[in-house]
C-alpha cells in the first residue's frame, strides 16, 4: 500500500525542478539583455562626452574664430559649407555626431568666452525600461571657457 501512495511523486519533483531551473535561466537571460542594453547606453554617453571634448579642443586651437562667434551653432542648423578652418571643424564634428549617435544633433552657444556645447540623441529603443516622463531624447551639456 505504501508503494501505491508514492507513485508519481518523483515525476512531480522533476517537474518542480525543471520549473525552477527554467525560471532561473529566463532571469539570467533577462539580466544579460539588460546588461547589453545599458552597456550600449553607456557607450553612447561616452561618445557624446568625447565629441564635446573634440569640438572644444578644435575651438581652443582656433580661439580667435571661436571668440568671434564663428563656431556658434543652433540645434538643427544645416552643416556649414566652406573651406575655412572653423567651417571644416564644424562639418567634421557634425558628421561624426550623425555617424556615431542615433538621430544625433548638436549646438554651440557662446557667452563671451564661455561656451555651452549641447549634444542630443534619440534613445527611444530604451523607452520601455525608463520612467514614462523621461522622454526619448537625451542631451549631454558641456560647458567650457576659452
Amino acid at each position: 500500500m505504501n508503494r501505491n501512495r508514492q507513485r508519481g511523486v518523483t515525476l512531480i519533483e522533476v517537474l518542480v525542478a525543471v520549473l525552477i531551473t527554467a525560471t532561473g535561466v529566463l532571469g539570467a537571460a533577462a539580466m544579460q539583455l539588460n546588461a547589453v542594453k545599458f552597456n550600449q547606453t553607456s557607450n553612447t554617453r561616452s561618445t557624446a562626452v568625447f565629441l564635446a571634448n573634440d569640438i572644444s579642443d578644435r575651438m581652443r586651437a582656433n580661439r580667435a574664430d571661436a571668440l568671434a562667434g564663428r563656431y556658434d551653432l543652433a540645434m538643427s542648423n544645416d552643416v556649414p559649407t566652406g573651406t575655412a578652418i572653423y567651417q571644416i571643424d564644424v562639418q567634421d564634428w557634425l558628421q561624426e555626431i550623425a555617424l556615431r549617435l542615433p538621430a544625433g544633433d548638436a549646438s554651440i552657444e557662446r557667452d563671451d568666452a564661455n561656451f555651452t556645447i549641447s549634444i542630443q540623441w534619440d534613445e527611444s529603443r530604451l523607452s520601455k525600461t525608463r520612467e514614462v516622463s523621461a522622454g526619448d531624447i537625451q542631451t549631454f551639456v558641456f560647458q567650457t571657457r576659452l
